[in-house]
C-alpha cells in the first residue's frame, strides 16, 4: 500500500496552526507517506512567503503548489527559483521562476506533481490546461504516479478536465473555491477524482475571510478589506488516496476535522 494525502487551500494563519495539529495525527492513524498541500493563500490569506513556506515545509508536507495568488507576496520571485517542492501553475502566460510539474521520489515510488490552473472565471490569463497537461502526458518523463492539483473556479470544468484525463493520470483533485465537496470517486479509467479539497482554515467564516465583510459585500455592496477571521475554530479539509501494490487506486476518503488553533499542544 502506499497512501497520499492532499490537503486542501491552507489560509493564513489559522489554516497553517490547524495543520500543525491535525497533520501528524492524520499522518500516524492513516500511515500516511506522501503530503501535498495548496498553499496559496497561506501568507494572510493571499500568496505564500519565505518564512511560511519553510514553516510548512517543517509540518511534513512534501510538495506545495499554488494558484492564482501565486505572485502575491514580491517576494517568492526571489526564493522560488530555489525551491525544489514549490510549485507554481505551469501553464502561465507570462514567464514566471520556478516550474509547474515536477518529479519526485519517495520510497521508491516515483511521483509526478502537476499544478495548473482553470480557464473559467478565473480572471487569469493562462495557457489552456488541457493541452498543457495533454503534453506532460504524452512527453513527459514516465512515473509511477501522477498527481495533479488544479486550481479552477467553475466545477464542470474541473469534471470535465478529470474525465478528459481519467486513465492518463492518477488523482485529479480540484482547489481554489475552498469548499470541500462529496465527489471523491474512482473515475471509470481508475484516476482518483475530487472536485474540491476544500481548505484549512477559519471554520466560522466566508471561505476564511470574516462572514461579516462578505455579507456586506453582497448584500449592500459595500466594498471592504477582506480581513481573515481570526477566531478560535479552525478546520482541516483533505483527501487521501491509497493505491495498491500495482500503484492503482484502491479508496479514496475525505477527512474534515475542527479543532481550535489557539490551543499550542496537540
Amino acid at each position: 500500500m502506499f497512501r497520499v494525502l492532499l490537503i486542501g487551500d491552507i489560509v493564513a494563519r489559522p489554516g497553517r496552526e490547524a495543520v500543525r495539529r491535525v497533520l501528524p495525527r492524520v499522518i500516524k492513524e492513516h500511515n500516511v507517506d506522501f503530503v501535498i498541500a495548496n498553499v496559496e493563500n497561506a501568507t494572510h490569506g493571499k500568496g505564500l512567503s519565505k518564512a511560511h513556506y519553510e514553516e510548512l515545509c517543517s509540518m511534513g508536507i512534501h510538495v506545495m503548489t499554488l494558484g492564482n495568488h501565486y505572485q502575491a507576496q514580491p517576494e517568492i520571485k526571489q526564493y522560488l527559483p530555489h525551491t525544489l517542492n514549490l510549485l507554481r501553475p505551469h501553464n502561465l502566460k507570462t514567464p514566471f521562476p520556478g516550474v509547474g510539474t515536477a518529479l519526485f521520489t519517495h520510497q521508491g515510488v516515483t511521483i509526478r506533481v502537476t499544478n495548473l490552473m482553470g480557464q473559467a472565471f478565473m480572471n487569469e490569463e493562462v495557457l489552456n490546461p488541457f493541452d498543457e497537461l495533454d503534453a506532460i502526458v504524452k512527453n513527459g518523463q514516465p512515473s509511477d504516479l501522477h498527481l495533479v492539483d488544479f486550481h479552477a473556479e467553475a466545477t464542470g470544468e474541473k469534471m470535465a478536465f478529470a474525465y478528459a484525463f481519467d486513465g492518463k493520470v492518477s488523482v485529479i483533485v480540484g482547489t481554489h473555491t475552498h469548499i470541500q465537496t462529496a465527489d471523491n470517486r474512482i473515475l471509470p479509467q481508475g484516476t482518483a477524482y475530487m472536485t474540491d479539497l476544500g481548505m484549512c482554515g477559519p471554520h466560522q467564516s466566508v471561505l476564511g475571510v470574516k462572514k461579516e465583510i462578505i455579507i456586506q459585500r453582497l448584500w449592500k455592496q459595500e466594498k471592504a478589506k477582506h480581513d481573515i477571521d481570526l477566531g478560535d475554530e479552525a478546520h482541516f479539509n483533505a483527501l487521501l488516496v491509497t493505491f495498491n501494490d500495482q500503484l492503482h487506486v484502491e479508496t479514496t476518503q475525505r477527512l474534515y476535522h475542527v479543532v481550535n488553533w489557539r490551543i499550542d499542544h496537540a
